[in-house]
């Protein structure tokens, strides 16, 4: 398969953890992108689930906390060398988008109905990596583009579905911010040079729980979850590190858009977690919605 804008062959030392190199890279980031996908929409359900019992504040932090010591224990487990300085503020700087991210994300999924935020949110996290992967790397192929299309479709009417009426100014708003947050954290790890994975993500971590940490001291907000709700946090914190790491190895085996594109289809799985276990109602147009996602990942893949 060839496509106009590919990266260039790394020559560099792949690490342990590297996919066989005899799959073709679009393939590689195209399995990659899809795990983050899952992965995330499961973190997200997740996040979503304890923030309408706990703090949202407190559930960013220990999840952040829980992934993060899941980033370090993965980094030394496949013995990744440490990464420049670079690299790690590079990743820092992701980390406080995400955070930021992250914290209207799950906002969002607690004050409104998941079914509209979460999508919602991946409509502006996929648009703009679209937008800077056309300058940077050049146009993909048109049977792509066809497939971002549909995919930011899928993700609408994803969105547009549910029986509780029109979006809201309060689910739209974060949305926006949570989108933009992580389209920045998409360009960002795009940028970590070399075959750097998990440092770079840990430096988004401690970057994240930095300032999260900082802002609930200032403003006194969050309180200890119930103990009951720790396992639920913790699996979100678990969940959204494999996004994290996901995204960042297909965004290195490929394309920045494809990656950013796939990844932004986490919404089919958080809506389908919350039509399975909070038995959310979904409409005619969310199920066309799901549909239209496993077109779009078609023709992503050919």
């Amino acid at each position: 398969m060839i496509r106009t804008g590919c990266k260039k062959e790394n020559t560099s030392v792949k690490p342990v953890y590297s996919t066989n190199n005899d799959m073709e890279p679009s393939l590689i980031a195209f399995v990659y992108g899809l795990a983050s996908a899952f992965t995330w929409g499961a973190g997200d359900f997740s996040g979503g689930v304890a923030s309408k019992k706990s703090s949202t504040y407190t559930v960013v932090l220990v999840s952040q906390i829980v992934g993060g010591l899941l980033l370090v224990g993965l980094a030394l487990l496949f013995r990744e060398p440490m990464t420049t300085w670079t690299n790690l503020l590079v990743g820092g700087a992701a980390g406080v988008a995400g955070m930021m991210g992250i914290l209207a994300l799950y906002t969002g999924l607690a004050q409104g109905r998941m079914g509209v935020v979460a999508p919602l949110t991946a409509v502006f996290a996929a648009a703009l990596p679209i937008l800077i992967s056309a300058f940077t790397e050049g146009l993909p192929s048109l049977t792509t583009l066809i497939g971002f299309g549909v995919a930011l479709a899928a993700v609408w009417f994803l969105s547009a579905g549910g029986s509780q009426g029109k979006i809201t100014r309060r689910e739209f708003t974060y949305a926006v911010i949570a989108g933009t947050g992580f389209s920045l954290f998409f360009i960002l790890i795009d940028r970590v040079s070399g075959n750097a994975v998990f440092w770079p993500l840990v430096g988004a971590r401690v970057a994240s729980i930095s300032v999260i940490g900082l802002f609930m001291g200032i403003r006194r907000v969050g309180k200890r979850p119930s103990s009951s709700q720790l396992p639920v946090i913790a699996l979100a914190g678990i969940l959204d590190a494999g996004g994290n790491a996901f995204f960042a190895l297909a965004a290195q085996a490929g394309r920045l858009d494809i990656a950013a594109v796939l990844a932004s289809l986490y919404p089919a799985s958080t809506v389908m977690l919350a039509w399975l276990i909070l038995k959310e109602r979904l409409e005619g147009s969310q199920w066309l919605g799901i549909a239209a996602a496993l077109i779009a990942l078609v023709l992503i893949a050919i």
